[in-house]
């Protein structure tokens, strides 16, 4: 409820859509630029795999290697406790960096806005 009340409501105009591409360039204000992020494993790639489409990120390798290890130990799964630890690590990793970049993206359309408004004014 708190982030529909701040993206319809209160800062419509500062908080970035979720369905869209960022609106400022990835490299802005990155002096010495930035690593790209890319897939350790194509779509095509998935698809033959039949990774589910919720499993589809860029975590799907460690996915890949969990699910692998589960059918070898299928009754004694708790011998997967590695390869589920590096899975949720990455998860978290990945969680982490997109909030960062939500984060990167509202600040940055607050100060267009303030830099609109001094120009206006």
């Amino acid at each position: 409820m708190g982030n529909y009340i701040a993206t319809y409501v209160t800062h419509p105009d500062t908080m970035p859509k979720m369905d869209t591409e960022p609106t400022f360039d990835p490299m802005y204000g990155f002096s010495k630029g930035r690593k790209p992020r890319e897939m350790k494993i194509s779509e095509e790639d998935m698809m033959a795999l039949k990774i589910p489409l919720n499993q589809r990120d860029y975590c799907a390798h460690k996915y890949l290697a969990l699910h692998e290890c589960k059918r070898i130990h299928y009754p004694f799964m708790l011998k997967c406790a590695h390869e589920r630890h590096q899975y949720n690590e990455c998860y978290v990793e990945d969680y982490t960096l997109r909030l960062k970049e939500f984060e990167r993206e509202r600040r940055l359309l607050e100060r267009q806005k303030r830099i609109d408004q001094a120009i206006k004014a």
